[in-house]
Parts: structure tokens; C-alpha cells; sequence
């Protein structure tokens, strides 16, 4: 009997479960293209993050810790106070109570640290010593500066001693306390422990500080150090003017504990109060720069500041530059963030279009399948959830371990955008096949037409379309020539936008000269050149995604190399103008010593050596300015020169004049328009003069990196001020420490190479080279796919093509020639559409960009400007890669069907 409860089994399958399993190879291909794409779209924000984080950083830790530190101070406090107040007010347990409520206003993301952050008291005027064993070098008094400043011991080590402490209450009565001072000051100024120094005091002698112990800084570059250099090492002050002959004197730093602040109300020194912020390095973000300048401004001159204004006093000032090291950096990033985005949209868009074309691929692939489920009465809505969900099953996960690889690999940075760039990847790669089968089956046909460009006309709305694109990439080219890269978006999509009016164009005229060439074609013996050419001239209408994939990708890859081989340019260029030559051996206040060019000369890799004096003390005319003048062998000089592009010159036209007569010279722009043509005297720092006359002008020169110069016949020059004081040496591969060896340690040896490695100051700057190139190879990556999944499209036509062909008596050698052949027009279409595209964007945009942002350093006074040029490699490499897999991958397939049998490839081919 038959159970009336039971129901009866499905015969149905599920349709996920079916199709997955129905093309695994297929699913597997998405996904691991997905997680790919997923993986590099979340790696790049996070690395850019990365990138600006460590340049914020990285600008915030060289700038002097006074700029990047903050300061409050107070004045002395008042004089009608009572004295017992104002002594409270200078003692370490008030200023330490203040100290913490300092330290707890700033709001986030200025967070302090409280490792380099201190306060204290000190005085503001120098006081005279009236020591007479201290050094006076003018006959001059030392002076000292008195800072009780808290930390010490955190920062210092002892060498000898012990550290400074006070045993009972102090007053500004008190007459003696203890301190202690830096080794360095202790050297200098022969200071000892058990030495006393005496200042002036208010109402009696002498103020004495008694050294105890002697230290060492524990880390010089450390705020609680660096803030105020003269707390490590004394200085040499200079009274006005300022002159080598100018008096001098020694003022020093004496280091005393922090409870001896109300001791110092008791000297001439005028104390005040003071309490330094120093912000954490790591706790600075690029996201939070508006945030952090906001709270820096509020702590100088805002909310904060009439806080702090209220418990310390109501004249309490705040000094720093901080804000001014912020805008650096803001103004850097401002300035790179166009460039990047420039790789951005170029890659993003070959991504994208390899997305779409994946989709359209496996649209193809189903083509008979969904156009029979139309027919038996399915409907395109139904259809196209059913898709979704059958591209979301592998697609979602996919992207979600590429994003999870993405968060591996690149930890501490924002998840955020690299969430939403994966997001973006997944849910176009979601929608690219059912949007493709949509489009392709919302009207029901038994029967497929053709879609080649014989039958297949461009639609109004498509040239609707194309016009738009044309005017709106003229639009952004034009945009980005007048204000450069500091527009919006659209502006660094105009090399995109440059290549996706090419593709359009290109598609459209392309089969116009292949079908010219058919004819006297098809007069030839053999049909092979005949029936490709007719065949490369009837290609499918939508040849314009694989073309749009290349020429974008080829673009991208020519401007990023560019830039790239700018970048290198502009470093070349300043190393070169900062050295004069690949070395430079140079001694600013002595002669080099004789027989040194000679043993320079045998170093391995040295292939020549010019001598030059160098005197930068020349002063020409009436002696109110002074200009660099060398002194240099003619013909040499003028080699030199030459083979470094630096001002070259004939070389009889610097040889000295007769006896009497006025020396040739080799000027700078700015020293011809100041003396003219007419002779002129210089006089040199020897005592020596010489007069001279411009007869040659040029930009700049080898020997003086200077826009200001004077170059004259070394024969000319008095005997002393004709010595050598600097060796140019040429060759490229001199061993940098092998010329210190031999030059020795009295003199500064610069090597170009070292000089160069320098200019990449930024992690920004090298992040930025970093992410371009990376870029430009996952461009060129995704464009060989663009190309292979367009190949891959055509095959199964081909296949068939190629058997139904030797059922006729086509032979092996004449399938490969004809696969070849087809293949070769739109590959050399591509290839000469992305070199003339890729010119044509950077002669179009040149203008509009300057490198030197990214070449060189904010700091950098070379006057060298990183422009924007064609690189003849980056513009024909990736071209001849493009017809090179081209040509491959046909020679491959043709290989293939010729395996496999004719009566398979049959069957193969008409049942697709």
C-alpha cells in the first residue's frame, strides 16, 4: 500500500548545485580571478595609507624638535606678589600639577609623549661667570644658561659623579645648589665635579652652582636633548658683527634639579616657567591631519590655550611650528596624490574592463543554454537572479579571502577602504554575467545573428555616447594643461579618457584599410593572406573591450614608465649639478695637498681627474657681493664639461689673455647681467686681485654648484689662489670608499651615486616610485589577460574553423599562418594605438605635471625641475609584448586543434 504521508522525491536538481559542477574549471577561474583582483584592490589603499602614514612621520621627526614640539611658557611672575607665592609658583610640585593638566588637554589625535615631554624653570637672560679658570677666548666672561628642568635621570647616564639633589626647602634665598652638566660641556669649558660656578645675584654676590656630577645623553635626538641644543654642548657665540675677527664667548647650560626653581628668583636671570609637548610619532595618521592641525591650533592660539591660560597664568604663550610641519607634508601629499591617482584610474579601468569581459566570456560560453531557457518561457528577471546568485556563490567568498589576504599581508593600516575597494571587485564581478545575458537575451530569437561589424552598425545612442567621451577626455586634457595636477578627479582620468577615444575611434576605422587589402589579396597564390585579411576585416563588434583593455593598459604602462624615467632624470640631473662630476674631492678652507690628484687618479674605476681652486670669497667690483670664482685648466675644464652636459664650452675661448690684459671669463647669468661685458676687478681671499672680462655665459658649470659663478684660466691667478682646492673626477663605477682612503680625512669627499640615493627623502616619494610601478605591472598583467580572454572567446570559431578547412586539403603550416595572420592585424592595431596614445597623453600632459615633488626633496636647493618626457621603452616594450603573446597564443592553438582530431574539433566547434 502506498504511504499517503510520503511525499514523492524531487526530480529536479538545484540549480547552483548543477551549473557548478556542470563547468568547475569555469567557477574556479572566477574565483581565483576574484580573489586576485580583491587582494590587489584592498593591498593598494592600504599601502598608500601605509605610505603617508610613515611620510607624516617621517616629516615630523626631521624637522628641529623646537618646530615640532610645543612649548608654553609663562613670564616671571610678578613682582607684586608676595615672595612666598612667587616661590610657590616656581616649585616642582606646582609645576608638576600643571604639567599633567597640560598634558591631558590637548584633544585627539595630538597625543603627547610623555617620554620626550618635560617642563621646568630656567632663565631667560645669560648669565656672566666670574670664574677666571673657565675659557675666555676674547678675554671674554662665559656665560651659563640655569635650567631646572625635570627628567634627568630618565634621560641621561652618569660619568662621573652623581646626579644633582637638594636636601632641604629652597627660597630665592638660598645661595649654593647643586648641578650638573653634559660631558661635552664639561670638555669644553674644563668644568670638573666639585667645581663651583658663581653668577650674578639680586641682593647679594654671587649665586654659586656646585657640579656633582657629570652625564651623558642618553639619546641626543630626543626632544628633552634636541629641543634646546646648548643642554648637551656649549656654544661659541659671536658679539656683532659677526666677522671671523669678532669677539666671542663661551655660553654653556647648567643642568640643576627640578626643586631648585625658586632659587633662581634669586639671580639676575629673570626665570620662568615652562612646559614642553612633544607629540607621539606613532600615533600620527594621515586620516586625522585635519583633526591634528585643528588641535594644534586650538592649543596655541585657541580654547586650549585660554584653559591653560587659566591655571598657569593669564600671559602664558605657546611657541611652536608644528602647524609649518604639518603643511609640508600636507603640501607633498597634495602634490603626489594627482600622480598616483593617474596609475589608479589607468589600472583600475583594464580592470574592470577584464572583469566585464570575463562576464561576457562566460556569457558567450552559455550563449545556446540561456537562449533555449528563453525559449521554453523563462524570464529575464528570473534569469538574471538566478545568474546573480550562481556568480555570487564563488564571488563572494573569493573576495572575501582576497581582502582577508589583503589585511594579512598589510596589517596596521585602515580597513575601511580596502573593504570597499574589495566590495567593488566582488559585486562587479557579481553582476558582469547577468548583466551581459540580460542585455544579450531580453528579446527572445531561435536563431543567433551574426555580430561582426558587416551586419552589426553603430547605433545612434552609440554614437551619442562616443561624442560625449570626446568631449569630455578634451575637456579633462585641456583642464589638466592649464592648472596642472591640482584638479579634480576627472583630470587624472585623462590619459584613461585619451585612450578609451582611441579604442572607439580604432574599432571603427580599423577594417576599413583590411578590407582594401583583401582584394589585391585574394590575386595572390594561396588563399591563407586572403582569407585572413577578409576575416580580420569582418571582427566582432565587440573587439572594442579587449582594444579599450590594451590601449588603457599600454597608455598606463608608457606614462607610468615615463614618469618613472623622469623621476630617475631629475635625480641624475641635481646629483650631478650638486657634485659637478661622479666625485668631488673638496677642501673649503685649505689647498689640497700636492700629489693628491695623482694618487686619486689610480683608484680602481677613476678614468679622469680635473683640478680646479675654488675661491668662494670672490668679491667683484665695489666687494658688496661675493661670487664663487674658479680657477680652472681650459682644456680639461672644457672636456669635463662636455661629457657632463654642464655649461659645455670652447675651450680657446677661456684660454688667458697677454700680460696686462683682462682674463677671459665663464659667467652665470645673473654675475653677466650684473657686470656686464666690461672689464672688472675680483678680489680674492688671498689678498690677491684680478680683472677679468665675461666672454662666455652659461646656465651652470661643473666646478661651483651655484647659480652665481666666475670661471677664469687657473694660469691667470696668483700663485696661491691658483692652487687646487677641489679634484672632479669622472667614472661611473669609482669606488666611493676608496677615494676617502686615498684623499684622506682633511678633506669632504661627495660621490654622485651616494648624492642621488639621498634625494628619495619621502617615504611618500619612494612609496609613490613603489605603487607606480606596481601599477604599471598589474596593468600590463590584466591587459595579457584582457588579451587571452579575447582569444579564448574566439577559439571554439577558430577550431571549427581550422578543421573544416583540412577537411579541404589545409595543411599544419597553412592553419599556423592563417591563425597568425588574423590574429596579427588587431595586435598591431593595439600595438600602435597604445604608442601613439601613450605619446600622445604625455606631450598633451607634460605641461600640466611636475615631477619634482616626487624626484626630489622639499629641502633640495638644486634648481633642477623633473619634467615630464616620452621614454622610448616603456612605449615600445609593452607594444611588441602585446603582438608577441599574440602571435604566441595563435601559433599555441593552431599547435592544439592540429592534436587534436578533425572530426572532434568538429563537434567541439558546432556544438558551441
Amino acid at each position: 500500500m502506498p504511504n499517503p504521508i510520503r511525499r514523492p522525491p524531487r526530480v529536479a536538481a538545484p540549480w547552483l548545485r548543477t551549473r557548478l559542477r556542470a563547468a568547475p574549471g569555469a567557477a574556479l577561474a572566477l574565483a581565483v580571478l576574484v580573489a586576485v583582483t580583491a587582494c590587489l584592490a584592498a593591498a593598494f589603499p592600504r599601502a598608500l595609507g601605509r605610505y603617508e602614514d610613515a611620510a607624516l612621520r617621517h616629516t615630523v621627526d626631521k624637522a628641529p624638535r623646537n618646530w615640532s614640539s610645543v612649548q608654553l611658557s609663562a613670564p616671571e611672575p610678578y613682582a607684586t606678589l608676595p615672595q612666598a607665592e612667587r616661590e610657590r609658583l616656581l616649585t616642582a610640585e606646582v609645576l608638576a600639577q600643571q604639567y599633567a593638566r597640560v598634558r591631558a588637554l590637548p584633544r585627539a589625535p595630538l597625543t603627547t609623549d610623555p617620554g620626550q615631554s618635560t617642563y621646568g624653570v630656567r632663565t631667560k637672560v645669560d648669565l656672566e661667570t666670574a670664574d677666571p679658570w673657565l675659557p675666555r677666548p676674547s678675554e671674554l666672561p662665559a656665560r651659563m644658561s640655569l635650567v631646572a628642568q625635570a627628567g634627568l635621570a630618565e634621560h641621561a647616564r652618569l660619568r662621573g659623579g652623581r646626579l644633582p639633589h637638594l636636601s632641604g626647602p629652597v627660597t630665592a634665598r638660598t645661595a649654593e645648589v647643586e648641578g650638573a652638566v653634559t660631558a661635552a660641556t664639561a670638555r669644553t669649558l674644563h668644568i670638573e665635579v666639585g667645581s663651583v660656578i658663581h653668577v650674578p645675584a639680586l641682593d647679594r654676590g654671587w649665586f654659586a652652582v656646585r657640579i656633582t656630577g657629570i652625564v651623558e645623553p642618553l639619546d641626543r635626538d630626543d626632544a628633552y636633548w634636541s629641543y634646546d641644543p646648548l643642554l648637551h654642548e656649549p656654544l661659541l657665540v659671536k658679539l656683532p658683527p659677526g666677522g671671523p675677527d669678532s669677539p666671542s664667548y663661551w655660553l654653556g647650560a647648567l643642568l640643576l634639579p627640578p626643586e631648585a626653581g625658586p632659587a633662581l628668583l634669586g639671580t639676575t636671570g629673570n626665570p620662568y616657567p615652562f612646559w614642553r609637548l612633544t607629540p607621539r610619532q606613532d600615533a600620527l595618521h594621515h586620516q586625522d591631519l585635519d583633526r591634528l592641525r585643528s588641535a594644534v591650533g586650538s592649543l596655541v592660539s585657541g580654547p586650549d590655550l585660554r584653559t591653560i591660560r587659566g591655571f598657569t597664568s593669564p600671559y602664558t604663550d605657546a611657541n611652536t611650528k608644528l602647524d609649518r610641519v604639518l603643511g609640508s607634508y600636507d603640501r607633498l601629499q597634495s602634490a603626489i596624490s594627482p600622480l598616483i591617482a593617474v596609475a589608479v584610474f589607468g589600472t583600475g579601468t583594464v580592470v574592470v574592463v577584464v572583469l566585464m569581459m570575463a562576464g561576457g566570456l562566460a556569457a558567450d560560453r552559455r550563449r545556446t543554454e540561456l537562449a533555449l531557457l528563453r525559449a521554453r518561457g523563462a524570464s529575464l528577471s528570473g534569469l538574471t537572479v538566478r545568474l546573480l546568485a550562481e556568480t555570487a556563490v564563488v564571488a563572494v567568498p573569493a573576495g572575501a579571502l582576497g581582502l582577508a589576504a589583503a589585511l594579512l599581508v598589510l596589517p596596521d593600516a585602515r580597513a575601511l577602504p580596502a573593504a570597499l575597494a574589495a566590495l567593488a571587485v566582488t559585486v562587479l564581478a557579481c553582476v558582469a554575467l547577468p548583466l551581459r545575458a540580460a542585455a544579450a537575451h531580453r528579446v527572445v530569437r531561435l536563431h543567433e545573428a551574426r555580430q561582426d561589424v558587416t551586419s552589426v552598425r553603430p547605433s545612434r545612442r552609440r554614437t551619442v555616447a562616443e561624442l560625449t567621451l570626446v568631449v569630455i577626455a578634451a575637456g579633462a586634457v585641456e583642464a589638466l594643461r592649464r592648472q596642472g595636477t591640482s584638479g579634480d578627479q576627472l583630470v587624472s582620468a585623462a590619459p584613461v579618457l585619451v585612450g578609451v577615444i582611441a579604442a572607439l575611434v580604432l574599432v571603427r576605422l580599423y577594417p576599413l584599410p583590411l578590407r582594401g587589402l583583401a582584394r589585391p589579396a585574394g590575386r595572390l597564390r594561396g588563399f591563407v593572406a586572403h582569407l585572413s585579411l577578409a576575416r580580420a576585416g569582418r571582427t566582432s563588434a565587440s573587439a572594442v573591450l579587449p582594444l579599450l583593455a590594451l590601449l588603457t593598459a599600454l597608455t598606463t604602462a608608457a606614462f607610468g614608465g615615463s614618469v618613472l624615467a623622469g623621476v630617475d632624470q631629475a635625480r641624475d640631473r641635481a646629483a650631478l649639478l650638486e657634485v659637478g662630476a661622479d666625485a668631488r674631492i673638496e677642501s673649503i678652507t685649505y689647498p689640497l695637498a700636492t700629489g693628491l690628484a695623482d694618487r686619486v687618479g689610480n683608484v680602481s674605476g677613476v678614468r679622469n681627474v680635473t683640478a680646479v681652486s675654488v675661491d668662494y670669497q670672490g668679491r667683484p667690483g665695489n666687494g658688496r657681493h661675493s661670487v664663487p670664482v674658479a680657477g680652472v685648466d681650459p682644456a680639461r675644464y672644457a672636456d669635463l664639461a662636455r661629457e657632463t652636459r654642464l655649461g659645455a664650452f670652447p675651450a680657446g675661448e677661456l684660454a688667458g689673455g697677454g700680460r696686462g690684459e683682462a682674463l677671459p671669463a665663464l659667467a652665470s647669468q645673473a654675475v653677466a647681467e650684473r657686470y656686464g661685458r666690461a672689464p672688472f676687478e675680483v678680489a680674492l681671499a688671498d689678498g690677491s686681485t684680478v680683472t677679468v672680462r665675461i666672454t662666455l655665459v652659461r646656465a651652470v658649470t661643473p666646478a661651483v654648484p651655484s647659480e652665481n659663478f666666475l670661471v677664469v684660466d687657473r694660469a691667470g691667478l696668483a700663485t696661491e689662489a691658483a692652487r687646487p682646492t677641489a679634484l672632479l673626477v669622472s667614472g661611473e663605477h669609482a669606488d666611493g670608499d676608496a677615494l676617502r682612503r686615498a684623499a684622506g680625512s682633511a678633506v669632504f669627499v661627495r660621490v654622485r651615486a651616494a648624492e642621488r640615493a639621498r634625494y628619495a627623502d619621502s617615504p611618500l616619494q619612494s612609496g609613490t616610485e613603489r605603487l607606480y610601478a606596481a601599477a604599471v605591472a598589474a596593468g600590463a598583467g590584466y591587459a595579457v589577460l584582457a588579451l587571452m580572454l579575447a582569444l579564448l572567446r574566439t577559439a571554439p570559431e577558430r577550431g571549427a574553423l581550422l578543421a573544416r578547412l583540412r577537411t579541404m586539403g589545409l595543411t599544419r603550416a597553412q592553419g599556423r599562418r592563417l591563425l597568425v595572420l588574423e590574429s596579427l592585424p588587431q595586435a598591431a592595431l593595439a600595438a600602435l594605438g597604445g604608442v601613439l596614445t601613450g605619446w600622445a597623453a604625455i606631450r598633451l600632459l607634460s605641461p600640466g605635471l611636475d615631477l619634482t615633488v616626487i624626484a626630489l626633496p622639499a629641502s633640495s636647493s638644486t634648481p633642477s625641475r623633473a619634467e615630464l618626457h616620452t621614454d622610448s621603452l616603456s612605449l615600445t616594450v609593452p607594444a611588441l609584448a602585446v603582438i608577441a603573446v599574440t602571435v604566441g597564443v595563435a601559433a599555441v592553438q593552431a599547435w592544439w586543434s592540429g592534436r587534436r582530431g578533425t572530426v572532434r574539433e568538429l563537434r567541439v566547434g558546432d556544438g558551441r
